[in-house]
């Protein structure tokens, strides 16, 4: 069982607003854009807030550094593939989306079993909030204004170029480990 607390109970509900939001956009309900953008903004919202809420109330627990990252990408990836149902977005754009989240899990994976635990860089943060304008405004607006678009191949540009980021940093931080290890068994022997 996992700790009960306000940060775990946000985590749980943005698992729980995914379906909501898919159903919203394909299902025949009834104004189901405005349903599917206040769920996805409201469950976008919670994203920052049960970290800060975690962070703030000492309440971190590896539910939530398991269970929080792996909410956010079932959140947009749902919305995308969704979206690119709708025929609202390209398929590809979901793809290199997708794509770049997926890489960077696995890139995590591997970090964390050399030791090195990589935080959210400014980039990511940036992705993250240029991927959650454009998915909002990409079910508010149908058709989407050139606006719209523009944002899009931003968020698709900074998701790219934050997975580059990401994949160096690991690159160096892994060497880093390395050295720091062999310099640690040369003092041990």
């Amino acid at each position: 069982m996992f700790p009960l607390n306000v940060p775990n109970v946000l985590t749980l509900l943005r698992i729980v607003a995914v379906p909501v939001i898919v159903v919203a956009l394909l299902g025949e309900t009834p104004n189901g854009d405005a349903l599917a953008a206040g769920v996805f903004a409201l469950a976008a919202f919670t994203d920052g807030l049960d970290g800060y809420i975690a962070r703030r109330r000492q309440a971190v627990t590896t539910f939530g550094k398991l269970v929080d990252p792996l909410a956010d990408k079932l959140l947009i990836i749902a919305a995308l593939v969704s979206l690119v149902s709708l025929g609202r977005l390209a398929a590809w754009v979901a793809m290199v989306i997708i794509a770049r989240e997926l890489a960077v899990t696995g890139l995590r994976a591997v970090a964390v079993e050399q030791g090195v635990v990589i935080s959210a860089s400014w980039l990511g943060k940036l992705k993250t909030v240029l991927q959650v304008g454009a998915v909002f405004a990409l079910i508010i607006w149908n058709p989407s204004p050139t606006w719209v678009d523009v944002l899009v191949y931003l968020a698709v540009a900074v998701t790219v170029i934050s997975g580059a980021d990401y994949f160096f940093g690991l690159r160096k931080r892994l060497a880093v480990e390395r050295m720091r290890r062999s310099a640690a068994k040369t003092e041990a022997g």
